[in-house]
């Protein structure tokens, strides 16, 4: 006898399209979430928009301020420094229990997405790489097939998911990193655990390495700012620009955040 359909809560199907929206940046980190243009985007009313929050509000993703509305959550450098060693051990487990389950035919399957790492990154096409780099990710977690594992390390990517590919913007990080993708995978193929759980942690670090840098780049830039805005003009080319790379709703989130 053929089994029923059972069709997915339409609440956790906006849940999958909203984690998708904050995944490629249509939500930036931080925006307000504006429900009025949300239930009119995906053609729902407010009671499953509110009910996914709610789901992604337990994941990390999204904060819930009362009389304040629905945010981006954002993530800070201590946030970072609590995860990635966490992460590091997950995925480094993962790779452990690839290298001793995965059968060479699955293994083999993992040399096109390989390929065309090494050839977004000769490239420097950042979006394509950190796509591919994902794919690579999930698809060595499949393989260690332990699914108490899969679990914790797919709610730890969902919020890593509001970084996105910020390590790759390092100069000469995307070389390396790839690099250090292909040692993983050289040594799964040799079916070497122990060597693919050191250097899945490494990758992992490595990535933190990255975006340590980035936080105290960050760090310095006021300074270099503040020493450049004693002219009026560069003061307001500073502004014009800031201004410039806020999206409309990004805009109208601070004009109601500042009001509120």
């Amino acid at each position: 006898m053929t089994a029923p359909i059972v069709r997915q809560a339409l609440y956790l199907e906006v849940a999958d399209r909203l984690r998708d929206m904050i995944r490629s940046r249509t939500l930036a980190s931080g925006e307000w979430i504006d429900e009025v243009y949300l239930t009119g985007v995906l053609g729902i009313s407010r009671t499953p928009l509110r009910e996914a929050l709610k789901v992604l509000a337990t994941e990390g993703l999204v904060r819930l301020e009362p009389r304040r509305g629905c945010f981006v959550n954002e993530l800070s450098l201590q946030d970072l420094e609590d995860i990635f060693p966490l992460m590091a051990m997950l995925e480094g487990r993962c790779a452990h229990e690839a290298a001793l389950k995965a059968s060479d035919a699955e293994l083999a399957g993992l040399e096109s997405l390989h390929r065309a790492l090494q050839t977004h990154a000769a490239a420097g096409e950042v979006d394509a790489y950190y796509d591919t780099n994902a794919q690579i990710h999930e698809a060595v977690q499949a393989l260690a097939n332990n699914r108490w594992l899969s679990d914790m390390v797919g709610n730890l990517r969902k919020v890593l998911s509001l970084f996105r590919h910020k390590s790759l913007t390092v100069p000469g990080r995307i070389t390396e990193s790839c690099a250090e993708h292909m040692a993983i995978f050289a040594a799964l193929k040799a079916r070497d655990p122990e060597a693919a759980e050191a250097l899945a942690r490494k990758h992992l670090l490595r990535q933190l390495d990255a975006l340590r840098l980035l936080a105290r780049r960050a760090e310095a830039a006021p300074l270099t700012a503040t020493a450049r805005s004693s002219s009026p003009s560069s003061s307001n080319t500073s502004a014009i620009q800031e201004v410039s790379h806020d999206s409309p709703r990004l805009q109208s989130a601070r004009t109601r955040r500042s009001a509120a």
